[in-house]
């Protein structure tokens, strides 16, 4: 019996000699001096980094070092502080423990790291246990970190919740075209998801360098376009887009002809900058103006829909917190209005960042760490309606992780969504990856009409680099002004349902052409294709005036067919030798004396409003045509199927037209 109890002394004896914290002092180690002392010098080149905050450079030097000592408990807590700040989180969990196990009486600080690896683990109960032991122990290496705890507890419990909720969604990795074994993240897409931009950091960066204090390459912007539903190997966009330092996306214009950057200050406080695309050819990177930019960081732009707002993030003096988002209005002058926060309905005292304006012109999408998330940062929506944001909905489970998911772009149509996760239930090619998010659910999808298409030389087939104009014929004013590409004769607008649209294409040396679209509040989503053809200015060519509204059975021009009319006039004036025909035509409904007397009354309205506008009455002429000249006959309208299809037939014939008589 004594030499079993002595047995068993022994075991107890090794097995707290195993777990015995050892420090790394060279007193610990008096017969073997040599391999201390190299593995000292690996111990201090880990302290350096680390204390530079460089925790890829600290990493490699610490685990040379543990593998002298293995049994220091603060070399493996800050292994495991390293470990969180790379991409390979989950591998702080050993470390973290032995360091609990080693030292009793370990500080707070790496417990409270130690709750944050588990939480990241999706261990939810073992994270807010050790949460809880962490605000009982305290901190002398950093008290503030505790005062996370309690949020950190909340985070917790919000994941719990969520994961035993998840929302009806398939998320897909990008695959080799886009992700490598490096890291891709932000990306940004036209709203038709043919086209996308994104930062990597990748060996060929256009500088060649790499960036000692981030312990990876420097930031460069790469391009993909989607060819039979397959991103292509994308390209790097080289110059003057990338520079030699850190050039990163963070916005692109719904028809991807202007690209927000952020680009690094002298300071490190760093600003957006903005290009624009020119036929094949991007635009030198220009610094955006104040309000945007500002002392502070802005890390995040985009536009809305109709390219007059800008939503940004900063961190400048006066916010709610941290980072919070802002916007600005362009003015009347070209300039850019004062910033204005969005208010704590949107900001909070933590960060928000990351924004995205969806083209259907009220929906935000943004990341923040400060709503109810499920831990680091979270995607969230909020929309604007009857003047103010709704609170933030967070998107859910699994498109919000425990770890930080960002960058949240949708696609026009509401089916797919873009963004960067650090996620590890999902194949991975190596560090952060972009992911694709399928909505398979169809309710609360997006209301708008993308129209996109080409504005070509009708002769030729040569693209035109035209101006289109959106208005809103209800409240007769201009919404937005697109230029389609000069290479491709491309462009992309979004028209959000609930408005009666006037569109207006124009290029100098050609008559403009007009379209009328009038989208219903509850139209769904619907992509339109539309390729525009225009006449150079040439004796006989004619236009439809598709936007010149009468009053019922009146002469008398309504309001919003001023916009239209102003369009005649400009032509004119830039075109001091035309000399035009105004039209007017009815349908057969009616006799033919009334329905000529009323187009002739209704050309004459057309022609007093371009003379009251300073156009020579000379240059002028009103001529009514009735019935004469239908774009589609009785014979061929009364074979129509509906009487929805039959009206329809009989709008097109009732028009106004002007016609080039003199050049």
């Amino acid at each position: 019996m004594k030499k079993l109890l002595t047995i068993l002394f022994w075991i107890v004896a090794v097995s707290v000699s195993a777990q015995k914290d050892i420090p790394f002092e060279k007193s610990y180690f008096k017969n073997n001096k040599e391999a201390f002392k190299k593995a000292y010098e690996h111990y201090l080149k880990g302290e350096s980094y680390y204390n530079q905050n460089n925790y890829y450079k600290a990493l490699e030097y610490y685990l040379k070092a543990n593998e002298f000592n293995s049994k220091s408990s603060e070399l493996n807590a800050k292994i495991g502080d390293c470990y969180l700040h790379t991409y390979e989180k989950i591998k702080a969990i050993p470390y973290f423990e032995k360091a609990k196990t080693l030292n009793s009486n370990l500080d707070g600080f790496y417990l409270y790291l130690l709750g944050t690896a588990y939480h990241l683990n999706n261990e939810f109960d073992k994270a807010i246990k050790t949460y809880r032991l962490a605000k009982s122990k305290g901190s002398k290496i950093n008290p503030p970190a505790l005062k996370m705890a309690d949020k950190k507890i909340k985070e917790c419990m919000t994941a719990k919740k969520m994961i035993q909720n998840p929302v009806n969604v398939k998320i897909i990795n990008l695959g080799e075209g886009i992700n490598t074994i490096y890291e891709e993240y932000v990306p940004v897409i036209t709203a038709d998801e043919s086209e996308i931009y994104f930062t990597s950091r990748r060996p060929e960066t256009t500088g060649r360098k790499f960036d000692p204090n981030l312990g990876d390459y420097y930031e460069d912007i790469y391009h993909s376009v989607k060819e039979d539903t397959v991103w292509q190997e994308a390209e790097n966009v080289g110059k003057p887009i990338n520079s030699e330092y850190h050039d990163a996306t963070v916005g692109l214009s719904l028809d991807g002809q202007k690209l927000f950057i952020y680009r690094d200050g002298k300071n490190g406080d760093g600003d957006i900058y903005f290009s624009e695309l020119k036929g094949k050819k991007w635009g030198e990177p220009q610094p955006m103006p104040k309000p945007i930019n500002s002392r502070g960081q802005e890390t995040s732009a985009c536009f809305d829909y109709t390219g007059n707002v800008i939503y940004f993030v900063s961190d400048r003096d006066g916010g709610e917190g941290g980072r919070d988002i802002y916007k600005s209005v362009k003015q009347s002058d070209g300039t850019w209005g004062e910033a204005e926060n969005l208010g704590p309905i949107i900001n909070t005292e933590y960060d928000e960042d990351a924004v995205f304006m969806h083209p259907d012109g009220k929906t935000l999408y943004f990341s923040s760490n400060g709503h109810n998330n499920m831990g680091g940062f979270d995607v969230f929506k909020s929309v604007y309606e009857n003047g103010k944001w709704s609170k933030p909905q967070n998107l859910g489970y699994p498109i919000n992780t425990t770890d930080d998911d960002v960058s949240f772009v949708l696609t026009a149509s509401g089916e797919y969504g873009y963004y960067t996760s650090g996620r590890i239930d999902v194949k991975s090619y190596g560090k952060r990856d972009i992911y694709k998010i399928a909505f398979l659910d169809i309710i609360n999808r997006p209301k708008l009409t993308l129209l996109k298409g080409t504005v070509t030389d009708r002769e030729t087939g040569e693209p035109i680099a035209a101006t289109i104009e959106i208005y809103d014929n209800t409240n007769n004013e201009l919404v937005s002004t697109y230029t389609a590409n000069s290479a491709t004769g491309k462009f992309m607008v979004s028209l959000p349902s609930g408005k009666d649209y006037g569109i207006n294409v124009s290029a100098p040396g050609y008559l403009f052409y007009s379209e009328n679209i009038n989208i219903p509040l509850e139209s769904a989503f619907q992509e339109v294709e539309k390729n525009i053809q225009l006449d150079k200015l040439k004796v006989g060519k004619k236009v439809q005036l598709s936007n010149i509204f009468y009053d019922y059975n009146s002469a008398k021009l309504r309001e919003s067919s001023f916009n239209e009319l102003d369009k005649v006039v400009e032509l004119l004036n830039k075109n001091p030798k035309l000399k035009i025909e105004i039209s007017s035509h009815t349908d057969s409904r009616g006799s033919n004396a009334y329905n000529l007397k009323l187009s002739q009354e209704r050309a004459q309205s057309c022609v007093d409003y371009l003379v009251s506008k300073g156009i020579d009455k000379s240059r002028l002429i009103a001529k009514g045509y009735g019935e004469t000249r239908p774009l589609i006959t009785d014979e061929e309208i009364n074979k129509l199927p509906t009487d929805e299809e039959k009206e329809a037939a009989h709008q097109k014939n009732r028009r106004t037209e002007f016609k080039i008589l003199e050049n």
